[in-house]
């Protein structure tokens, strides 16, 4: 299932909601968005939870609102004001100078709310419970980050902002609002995240998605396991002996291809995720047991 999350809940919030309209307590996500954020959520349902952590969501893009000249707390506009300084004199060239900086594999330190682990604590944790801590630098990837618009705006005691919307495409890890946080430093007035709306995971896209009033109003998933498997996943086509096979946990010969994909029956179905090692293709996860043959979905 693929939801269209709203501003103003959190992940697990559209987790508890899917498991009452679904009726089950099988639902999982696979990577959550803060609750400020809104956009694309992919969901498990059932069987399909164990896919999720198969899933290569590695590239991720976003829509987002970028303001110059306040530096907050959490690096967004959930946070409390650190400072505020004029972006009035700040230039085009000079942020387009910086965004060219931002882009490509850099070196980004995630913000002390983040949900990454510090000594096997959650940041965010360790800042409401006031603990020091430091985040180290990690590597990832921004393939593009550009500016489509620019507004100069008056704060309500005078300070001059500057509002950029900008479009992100990134590798799974890449926090949005710490590059709006270094995009501020580096142009020396500060910025954080006003807005943030994730269109793209993998290739899971809002096309794919509905809200929860939609999902209130029809319940029902987005993609069956087959289609999520085609979707998600490179698939190699085999032939009935070889779905029995496999549908009973038993290895195919290998054809070559990297990483795990999916074993796609005669008559469509998805029977199992592979995984080629050596000389056998093995499964590591059998989508349609031999006990479960024949279902749809």
């Amino acid at each position: 299932m693929i939801v269209d999350k709203d501003a103003g809940v959190t992940s697990h919030d559209v987790v508890a909601s899917c498991r009452k309209l679904l009726n089950t307590r099988k639902v999982g996500h696979a990577g959550t968005l803060d609750p400020m954020a809104t956009g694309v959520l992919v969901l498990g349902i059932e069987r399909a939870t164990k896919m999720l952590g198969l899933l290569a969501l590695t590239t991720k893009a976003y829509s987002a609102t970028i303001r110059l000249g306040r530096s907050t707390t959490t690096d967004d506009a959930e946070g409390e004001t650190i400072a505020d300084a004029s972006a009035s004199s700040i230039t085009d060239a000079d942020i387009s100078a910086q965004v060219i900086s931002l882009t490509g594999d850099i070196e980004q330190i995630p913000s002390s709310v983040s949900a990454i682990k510090v000594d096997g604590q959650r940041a965010h944790k360790l800042v409401r419970a006031g603990e020091e801590f430091t985040i180290p630098a990690r590597r990832v990837h921004v393939s593009r980050f550009e500016v489509l618009a620019r507004r100069d705006v008056l704060g309500e005691d005078g300070t001059a902002f500057v509002d950029l919307d900008v479009e992100v495409e990134c590798s799974s890890g890449t926090y949005v609002r710490a590059l709006a946080r270094d995009l501020g430093a580096a142009l020396g007035v500060g910025g954080h995240l006003t807005k943030l709306r994730r269109t793209r995971v993998g290739p899971f896209t809002l096309e794919h998605a509905r809200t929860l009033r939609e999902l209130a109003d029809e319940p029902a998933v987005s993609l069956d396991i087959d289609e999520a498997a085609r979707t998600a996943f490179e698939h190699r086509q085999v032939d009935a002996d070889e779905a029995e096979a496999i549908s009973q946990g038993r290895w195919l010969d290998p054809i070559g291809i990297s990483g795990v994909y999916a074993a796609i029956d005669p008559s469509g179905h998805a029977i199992a995720l592979l995984q080629e090692k050596g000389k056998r293709a093995s499964s590591v996860m059998v989508v349609r047991p031999a006990t479960l043959r024949g279902l749809s979905s």
